[in-house]
């Protein structure tokens, strides 16, 4: 008979075992909706939610089996089938790491659903909407649960897939269709990087399972795996809009707000992140080249973000820039080693909540000001959303870690490692941290704040409960979950049998040096900020601006710098290679067709096609044969 231990564990297996399903569930969702096409109209958007809920429902059960478990058997694998016979087999890693993207995913993912039935309800195509928000789900499940990089790659090209299709969902709108282009394209340079960093893996160590690195690597740094971590680096920046590829971001925001919402909460952008923190063990380890690299661009963009965020009208280019800073954060964490893990994915955690909450309070704004994005058109509109105004302050507060709130705790939480680990960076991201107040704050009182400064046919209302029930939960998770992650140690506790347990554990102070520091630059930029925009008149027509804020208003000149660097070059090399084609390979091929046509045209003037032409030619020739002949037997 099974001891309560053997039940529960076997039992445990069990649950964990069908942790297929949460990808399977919304891809069917997505297969349905695409596949019968307009005959799902009426339902399809119901069908979405559904099959997002339901991989919820798989990835809360697939929790608490694991946790269930003892420590060391918190690493459940889950064959799948063999993908390349002898090489790769397809299965998936049910661990700590993973269940905690999946519940991120899942969870905040079906809250955006939701949020879409009301959003999108005038939409002619919200059911294909809602199949391509299915997809973007499983791609993404697809990612962080396979137990290999080739799982991880088909999951990453997924992403970006959905990316596209739902960036330029409003294709009739050429903004749009050239914002989906441009992220495909610019994702595919990290791409590459992905791609090249597995196909030395394979050749160095002979795969690309997880759980077979550990031993292959054996902690040996040199050139090689310097050079992988470099790699796997630059595909994170792609996916997670980090210097010097996030040119993308903020032109994703043509996309639907719910859109946005997703990539910048529970999705797209957090791939990077996750691709960093699953490698570290192998390829970013504690005081290596490759992980100073991780900080040093995470605190790099973190700035980058910010500045961008505190010039932009655009509420939701806005939080964009807001996201780029936040995820920077997150890689400045990753880059810190086991010290750092928890504090990057517990802020990754808790930014998918108030993120969320931010990008769907600006679709409720939207959705009252007539699809109005450009906050001088705003102003005083706290009167006539109150719950949007309510859950939007949560999750500002907790973006700028105002004490007791989540991003108090991790955000900090990084800060404070950061000063501890890498001095210059931590302090740069308190003062990455100041900026944060002052952009967060300005689009604040902009926003709910003022006079009233819309246009006469704007009537500003209230969304409906659809749209605000999801915001109230993501405020409330926005309140209470870093805190709950953070003190104890409760996710470094939780993260150890995947991401390794640091020599000390890392313990969040109160009133350390650095966090103290942050409270009062954020201080300063929130009271500035009320100067220039809560006490100050706000003009609907934006002022030229100094050169600082063109810099930040053109996104620190990164489009021109690519045009220059990369567009213009490439125009040029073009040109040269089609005028080489043109002159020198279709020359040396057209001349030798040409010379053999000319001479076929000569020697075609012999053939008359008159037989007495020929049979004189041929008495000719026998004469000038005979002569030959009798020339010769006389010699």
């Amino acid at each position: 008979m099974e001891s309560p231990v053997e039940i529960v564990q076997h039992t445990a297996g069990g649950v964990i075992g069908l942790s297929w399903l949460m990808i399977v569930l919304p891809l069917l969702g997505a297969a349905i909706l695409l596949v019968l096409g307009r005959k799902t109209n009426r339902w399809g958007h119901l069908l979405g939610v559904a099959m997002s809920l339901a991989s919820f429902v798989v990835a809360v059960l697939g929790f608490f089996a694991l946790i269930g478990l003892p420590d060391d058997q918190r690493r459940q694998a889950v064959h799948l089938y063999e993908f390349i016979p002898g090489m790769v087999d397809m299965g998936l890693l049910i661990d700590p790491l993973s269940i905690s993207f999946a519940l991120l995913i899942t969870g905040v993912g079906s809250l955006i659903h939701i949020y879409s039935i009301g959003y999108m309800a005038h939409d002619p195509d919200r059911r294909r909407f809602f199949a391509y928000l299915n997809l973007f789900v499983a791609a993404m499940l697809l990612l962080v649960l396979s137990d290999n990089y080739v799982g991880l790659f088909i999951g990453w090209e997924g992403v970006g897939l959905a990316s596209y299709l739902l960036i330029g969902f409003w294709q009739f709108k050429p903004s749009a269709a050239v914002a989906a282009k441009k992220a495909f394209i610019v994702n595919r340079v990290g791409d590459f990087g992905l791609l090249v960093g597995m196909f030395i893996i394979w050749t160095s160590f002979g795969t690309l399972a997880f759980g077979d690195l550990g031993a292959k690597v054996n902690g040996v740094q040199d050139g090689t795996t310097l050079a992988i971590g470099l790699l796997l680096l630059l595909g994170a920046c792609g996916k997670s809009a980090q210097l010097p590829l996030q040119s993308w971001l903020l032109d994703a925001m043509e996309g639907p707000t719910p859109v946005s919402a997703l990539i910048h909460a529970a999705t797209m952008v957090t791939a990077g992140v996750y691709l960093v923190v699953r490698s570290g063990a192998f390829f970013f380890p504690e005081g290596s080249t490759a992980a100073l690299a991780v900080a040093i661009v995470g605190a790099a963009t973190l700035l980058a973000g910010a500045i961008i965020g505190c010039a932009k009208d655009d509420i939701k280019k806005g939080l964009a820039g807001s996201t780029m800073s936040q995820i920077g954060y997150m890689m400045l964490g990753a880059g810190l080693g086991p010290a750092g893990y928890a504090f990057a994915i517990g802020h990754l955690i808790t930014h998918g909540f108030f993120k969320a909450d931010m990008f769907l309070g600006a679709g409720s704004v939207m959705h009252g000001m007539n699809d109005e994005v450009n906050m001088r058109k705003y102003g005083g509109l706290r009167k006539y959303m109150p719950i949007t105004f309510v859950t939007f302050i949560v999750g500002y507060l907790a973006i700028i870690g105002f004490p007791l709130l989540s991003g108090y705790f991790t955000k900090d939480g990084i800060i404070e490692t950061a000063v501890h680990h890498q001095p210059v960076l931590g302090w740069l991201a308190v003062a990455g941290a100041g900026i944060t107040g002052f952009y967060m704050s300005r689009m604040i009182f902009m926003t709910f704040f003022g006079e009233k400064r819309w246009d006469a046919d704007a009537h500003p209302h209230e969304s409906p409960a659809v749209m605000t029930v999801p915001l109230i939960i993501l405020s409330i998770g926005s309140i209470f979950l870093g805190g709950y992650l953070i003190l104890s140690n409760t996710l470094m506790k939780f993260l150890a049998p995947a991401v390794g347990r640091p020599t000390d554990l890392p313990v969040f102070h109160f009133a350390s040096v650095p966090g103290l520091a942050t409270l009062a630059l954020v201080a300063v930029g929130a009271g500035f900020a009320w100067f220039r925009y809560g006490r100050a008149e706000v003009p609907v027509v934006a002022p030229r601006g100094s050169f600082v804020t063109t810099f930040a208003r053109r996104d620190l000149y990164g489009d021109a710098l690519n045009e220059s660097l990369f567009m213009r070059p490439g125009q040029w090399l073009t040109r040269i290679a089609v005028f080489f084609d043109n002159r020198g390979i279709d020359g040396v091929v057209n001349g030798l067709a040409a010379g053999i046509g000319g001479t076929s045209g000569r020697l075609r003037r012999l053939q008359t096609g008159f037989a007495r032409t020929y049979a004189l030619s041929i008495l000719i020739g026998a004469a000038l044969l005979t002569g030959a002949l009798l020339l010769v037997g006389n010699i």
